[in-house]
């Protein structure tokens, strides 16, 4: 019998050659072709796909490249180490948003941690990264919610004790946030992201109220004006089905207040409650994407960009993937994996979105060695998290652009880590959106200044000819 050995092969989709896939991307001119193993794809001409898939002189483009490409999705899916930590002080919350991901009980009456918990955990986290990163690099703690601002003295304590240590980011409702501790967090370069849900008291506050039903939009949308000129501040809006169709609009709000940098995240539906606003996917991604196209008529019109993180994030993981900088949109995804989760008890968990789901619990900063915890069942549930292990993305030629989403979702929603996430039809738009302005060469008003220094071009189906 005749042994083919599995480097000689000259043909696609069949024996061991290369299993390209054709993504339509609603584009008049062009078509995506995917590898999706290596995450490797091109745009080509739909009067040239014929020729180019027929040609051996692309098969063999494709032969040279592909270890390395495999190799470095690999790498980039299975072999980074931790460098952050989301660390919840506290798990009271002043608000009560419709879509919040903790449990209600836990925001109402939850723990807190002490000022000298809090610099007990910092010396454990010191001692775990001095570890695991090179010399001279800091990991990255973002103090996360329910509402960490109602922990402020033990939290801006342990930030003035460890700021040589780390690199600190505060997410926050912004309600508590006053000139001294705008002072404070901009003097000790700590990251500030708010959460503001649209343009105006009527969509912000519907969903985003404290335990008396009052919004705060009137109260916070002076803070903008107090921190846009401060480059590590971002917005958060929140996608529900309530101000979707607001998204324009809420783009417009933050350029007019020159907001720099701000994330559009669909909600997540880890929680009962949350899904009772969860919008239409595809009326979803209508608005989105007019959003972005908002924020590029704005950047045309007066020359200043207001950058959408999370959808640049899908454009890098196109154009650069190991640039990307969001570890949701990939398999395994981030959590347990890039980072993990520290409750206000010391509880360790793969992700903040499963601070309220008891049994991702994989121990304890307090009493458990953080490399057992990463190592546990628990999380090795999540970093073994595979889209070849779910339908029907295991087929899908974007899997690796998307990552299915979340896994907390899966779990709690759709009944386990094999299944899909939330929103499988809103991230795939993106996908497709995104490389229509590729095709269109607009992908850089989207992304940050010098966003491609050191990336590579390997394949220009026009350039080589196919």
């Amino acid at each position: 019998m005749q042994t083919i050995k599995k480097d000689t092969y000259k043909h696609h989709n069949t024996g061991y050659g290369p299993v390209f896939q054709t993504i339509d991307i609603e584009h008049k001119d062009y078509l995506a072709l995917v590898e999706p193993d290596t995450a490797f794809w091109l745009l080509v001409k739909k009067n040239k796909l014929g020729n180019l898939i027929s040609d051996k002189k692309f098969i063999e483009y494709f032969k040279e490249k592909s270890s390395s490409l495999k190799k470095d999705i690999n790498a980039l899916r299975f072999e980074i180490k931790p460098s952050a930590v989301y660390l919840n002080p506290t798990e009271k919350c002043n608000f009560n948003c419709t879509y919040c991901y903790i449990p209600e009980e836990m925001r109402k009456n939850g723990s807190e941690m002490s000022s000298v918990k809090m610099l007990e955990c910092f010396k454990i986290l010191k001692g775990y990264f001095e570890k695991i990163l090179p010399a001279g690099r800091k990991a990255q703690i973002i103090f996360h919610g329910s509402e960490p601002m109602m922990n402020r003295e033990a939290m801006f304590n342990a930030i003035e004790k460890y700021s040589d240590s780390f690199d600190f980011g505060v997410q926050t409702n912004a309600s508590m946030l006053d000139e001294s501790a705008i002072s404070f967090l901009r003097s000790h370069e700590v990251g500030i992201g708010i959460s503001i849900d649209g343009p105006s008291s009527e969509s912000a506050d519907k969903n985003r109220r404290n335990w008396n039903g009052e919004g705060f939009f009137d109260k916070i949308t002076p803070l903008l004006g107090k921190l846009n000129d401060y480059s590590k501040f971002n917005v958060i809006c929140t996608i529900t089905a309530d101000n979707m169709e607001y998204l324009s609009e809420t783009v417009d709000f933050f350029h007019e207040n020159k907001v720099r940098v701000c994330m559009l995240n669909i909600l997540r539906c880890t929680q009962e409650r949350s899904r009772k606003v969860k919008p239409d996917e595809e009326k979803a991604a209508k608005h989105y994407i007019a959003a972005l196209e908002r924020t590029h008529e704005l950047y045309k019109k007066t020359g200043r960009k207001i950058i959408v993180a999370n959808f640049a994030n899908i454009l890098i993981a196109l154009m650069a993937p190991g640039a990307r900088k969001l570890m949701c949109d990939i398999s395994p995804c981030g959590g347990g994996r890039c980072f993990f989760s520290v409750s206000a008890n010391g509880d360790i968990f793969p992700c903040s979105e499963f601070v309220g789901v008891p049994e991702y619990r994989g121990g304890n900063i307090f009493s458990d060695a953080i490399d057992s915890v990463l190592s546990s069942a628990v999380f090795r549930s999540m970093t073994g998290r595979m889209v070849e292990d779910i339908y029907p993305c295991k087929t899908c030629a974007i899997r690796h652009f998307c990552g299915s989403p979340c896994p907390a979702e899966a779990h709690t929603m759709n009944g386990g880590m094999d299944r899909p996430g939330a929103f499988c039809a809103f991230y795939e738009a993106q996908v497709r959106y995104a490389l229509r302005l590729i095709a269109d060469k607009r992908e850089s008003d989207f992304l940050w200044e010098k966003w491609d220094a050191g990336t590579e071009t390997l394949f220009d189906a026009e350039t080589l000819n196919f």
